[in-house]
């Protein structure tokens, strides 16, 4: 494989207005790590997923869907000791959504390193976990822990996508979990508001956390800065990029797109610089789209962002 990822994989419900008015709720599937997976199957690559769900049709829904993206699933699991997670998302203003999980007590929450080690022994390229799952309680936590050091230790590229979620944990709670990690970790993923939850708590601007970062062993610190594009740090120096412009219609998995968009140019031997450009072209596509995945591109379809606004291919 390419990449092996795991992580929970929630069905997903999308209200089309205020929960409170009633109406219609589409149905798909959502997830950071899943989010990932999508997208560089999508861009050509051999993903592996190795998640928990329940045995209940939502259960089934994640691992056909991924199925359908062309996500091995033959190391994911399922269990009858809680359900498969929910998250509802609902638009309030324009480009603002909010996000409502029902995941307490859930089968991704149940996860083990007992789970991961069919998929960690088969091996991968690159293994990336998320703060998310080792967030979702002490079985995660150890099993993120217990993944990364797996990983490093057969010589896979380890990555880390910060990505707090504060009504998982607190900011100090995250730090507590990440910092010990970082000895392990290649590439290290974070918005600028998250890099001071895997850098030393003594480092106090963004430089310094960035090399101390790279002091520790991190091959590449990768910042998102949302509209204002991204930048990647490394022993040999910086490299930055603006965002993709385009119609913003959903931020929801953005993130996730361009984690997917950089791994895949990382795998491609690209350098930074097509990496990042890579990175916010998938993050683009994200944006434009609604769901979190749906709007992921294919590798062909990459150059559509540079077709004039309005056109329609014939």
């Amino acid at each position: 494989m390419d990449v092996l990822t795991f992580g929970e994989t929630m069905a997903a419900l999308r209200a089309r207005g205020p929960l409170l008015l009633g109406g219609s709720l589409d149905l798909s599937v959502a997830g950071a790590e899943s989010n990932v997976a999508i997208g560089l199957a999508r861009l050509g690559h051999r993903v592996r997923w190795a998640g928990l769900t329940g045995a209940d049709e939502f259960g089934r829904l994640v691992t056909r869907t991924l199925r359908a993206e062309g996500v091995d699933v033959s190391c994911a699991g399922g269990t009858d000791a809680g359900p498969t997670g929910l998250v509802v998302f609902e638009p309030r203003l324009a480009d603002l959504t909010r996000v409502t999980y029902y995941r307490s007590g859930s089968a991704g929450s149940r996860i083990t390193a007992a789970h991961l080690a069919p998929a960690l022994a088969a091996g991968a390229r690159i293994v990336h976990v998320t703060g998310i799952t080792a967030a979702l309680g002490e079985q995660p936590r150890r099993a993120v822990e217990s993944a990364v050091r797996a990983a490093a230790a057969a010589g896979s590229l380890v990555c880390l996508d910060v990505n707090h979620r504060a009504r998982l944990w607190s900011r100090a709670q995250a730090g507590r979990t990440l910092r010990p990690l970082v000895r392990d970790v290649d590439v290290l993923v974070a918005s600028d508001d998250e890099l001071a939850l895997a850098a030393p708590e003594s480092a106090g601007t963004e430089r310094a956390r960035v090399d101390a970062l790279l002091a520790a062993g991190v091959r590449e610190v990768v910042v998102k800065r949302g509209a204002a594009g991204a930048d990647v740090f490394t022993a040999d120096g910086s490299t930055s990029l603006p965002a993709e412009r385009v119609p913003v219609r959903d931020t929801v998995g953005a993130g996730d797109a361009f984690v997917a968009g950089y791994l895949s140019a990382l795998l491609d031997g690209e350098p930074p610089e097509g990496r990042l450009r890579r990175a916010v072209c998938t993050g683009a596509f994200a944006v434009a789209s609604y769901g979190d995945w749906e709007g992921l591109p294919a590798r062909h379809e990459l150059p559509l962002l540079r077709a004039e606004p309005g056109s329609a291919l014939r």
